[in-house]
């Protein structure tokens, strides 16, 4: 299961993270958002770990929304050492997510 992320936890369960962290920005009234959750789901589950797989609700949390630059979504951000390493911007077929996480670790 993805992790909830929030303003409040943020910092510690991204920037501060020893493993790799893939958030994936979203809101429920998003179609597309909607459509990649379940894939988002699965690879929480598999990446468990290796890699944390968190969301975040774009309408909750304005800080970090805009802290990331984040003006589309869904929205996917790479994070390694508190660092951002990659962004993907729209729906992402899963064998292509499963190359950018792989790529993380």
């Amino acid at each position: 299961m993805a992790t909830t992320i929030t303003d409040a936890n943020y910092e510690e369960l991204v920037l501060k993270s020893s493993t790799p962290v893939m958030v994936d920005f979203g809101a429920a009234w998003c179609g597309p958002c909607n459509a990649l959750a379940p894939v988002v789901e699965k690879l929480a589950e598999e990446y468990a770990g290796k890699i944390l797989i968190g969301k975040v609700d774009v309408d909750s949390c304005p800080e970090i929304t805009k802290q990331n630059k984040v003006r589309n979504i869904p929205a996917l951000i790479f994070f390694k050492n508190g660092e951002v390493v990659d962004k993907h911007v729209g729906s992402i077929p899963e064998g292509d997510l499963r190359k950018k996480l792989d790529a993380i670790l």
